[in-house]
């Protein structure tokens, strides 16, 4: 059901576009860290590394997925609360063949390069095979994450947060249990998870857009293009800036997945003790990207409608929203770290626990620095404002990369961790004055892209 979000109060109309998404990122996460447990507790000594060490490398492919997703979603609820439906159906089409043609030209090359690339992260020859194995089966289903992440932005972007929230559940649930058959019953270990995941996701995704195009068949409207140059050329507008952003975070973490690397599979469990506690992270701060994909609609759709008065109350609830959300991951990461990343390890994952613990202590802390940026960077996006959008995550990336590399020498892999309170304070400084400038002083009324 597509919702106006230029009418309800701001509150409401972001908690309710965000809850669904909220309950989805806790099974979008149910996704990964099913695999890790699976991965860490029945596939192999060192599974949870194999499939740990590709985890930069997938990211880079997800940031294509969700940056040109962002750009879809800001246009298609740009052009829903002015109700150009026309339009708005255009930008549906041209965002699902384009979606397409990307994801093909990424799983060719990405096919190609898995090796290569592991191969540059200094991945330890003894996890190799099982690495490349993962991630080839994960790139072969690079067309379905495209795709469903395509839907997901339209389907937020109409205001409608719920229909991908039951794909997503009964596509979670199909996951776990075909990580179970693959990997108990038929024994073939991290392969079996990386195909469980491609089977669920591509059922997930073909399911969503029979669901959207039918969706929005049923809104009257003049016959529109099936595909427009200059709709891409809009949509790229908001999608390359946001790609490039993702992709940089992403690149970062490469840098940041060498430095984890160059302790190898088994020492200390550093590899395998950060990708559990990296699962963990992620997942805090996808619930405040959610709040922020909320806050972009929001903005959006009121900039279409003329209503620029809204943008102000709806980020100050967004960042409210963050807050609350950011308090019980602290909390529950700081003083209960090390028993959350023993889910993913064996009973001789003392190493893999001592790191994760370590990491969520150190980061946990700042949910609450990161959680109030990323909202303003939500707000950017949905404005159009995409150069303020860009520069406060790449000085946090640059920062952090910087800082991994200084710290780790003395203290070792702790100091990697510890780059990442310094990139995100320094990022938020940054992104109030762009708040102060664009927002409180009604800059990006003039300044916005769609003027």
């Amino acid at each position: 059901m597509v919702k106006d979000l230029t009418k309800d109060a701001p509150w409401r109309a972001i908690l309710t576009l965000s809850l669904p998404m909220l309950i989805s990122v806790a099974f979008q996460q149910m996704y990964s860290i099913a695999d890790s447990v699976i991965a860490g507790n029945w596939a192999g000594e060192f599974a949870l590394s194999e499939v740990g060490a590709s985890y930069p490398i997938t990211m880079i492919f997800l940031a294509f997925a969700t940056g040109g997703s962002a750009g879809a979603s800001v246009v298609a609820a740009r052009l829903f609360g002015a109700k150009e439906i026309r339009q708005l159906k255009t930008a549906v089409y041209t965002t699902l063949i384009a979606f397409s043609v990307l994801a093909a030209v990424l799983t060719l090359s990405g096919l190609i390069l898995s090796a290569p690339m592991l191969q540059l992260l200094g991945t330890p020859v003894s996890i190799m095979p099982n690495s490349d194995a993962y991630l080839k089966i994960y790139i072969a289903g690079l067309l379905f994450l495209f795709l469903y992440n395509a839907c997901n932005g339209i389907f937020t972007a109409l205001g409608d947060s719920k229909t991908p929230l039951y794909f997503l559940i009964g596509s979670s649930v199909g996951n776990v249990v075909l990580d179970l058959i693959f990997v108990l019953g038929f024994d073939m270990g991290v392969s079996g998870v990386a195909w469980a995941t491609f089977i669920a996701q591509g059922i997930a995704a073909v399911l969503s857009v029979i669901t959207l195009l039918r969706r929005i068949g049923k809104i009257d409207s003049e016959k529109p293009q099936i595909f427009s140059r200059n709709m891409l050329l809009q949509i790229s507008r908001i999608s390359v800036p946001s790609i490039l952003q993702s992709s940089f975070v992403s690149v970062g973490n490469l840098f940041i997945q060498s430095l984890v690397n160059f302790y190898g599979a088994s020492e200390l469990g550093v590899i395998g003790g950060y990708s559990a506690a990296i699962k963990l992270n992620t997942f805090a701060l996808t619930c405040f990207t959610t709040i922020s994909n909320s806050i972009s609609g929001f903005t959006a759709q009121n900039i279409g409608a003329g209503r620029f008065d809204r943008v102000k109350t709806g980020i100050k609830s967004g960042g409210i929203m963050s807050f609350i959300i950011a308090i019980p991951f602290a909390i529950a990461f700081f003083f209960f770290g090390g028993e959350l990343t023993s889910i993913f390890a064996t009973e001789s994952g003392e190493g893999i626990i001592r790191t994760g613990r370590i990491f969520l202590q150190i980061v946990s802390p700042f949910y609450l620095v990161i959680g109030f940026k990323i909202v303003i960077d939500g707000a950017m996006r949905g404005l159009g404002i995409m150069k303020p959008f860009v520069t406060a995550t790449c000085l946090d990336l640059i920062l952090r990369v910087v800082f991994a590399y200084i710290l780790s020498p003395s203290f070792g892999s702790d100091g990697i961790w510890m780059s990442w309170p310094v990139g995100w304070m320094i990022a938020l400084l940054v992104d109030v004055i762009f708040y102060y400038y664009y927002i409180i002083k009604e800059n990006a009324v003039q300044k916005t892209i769609y003027k």
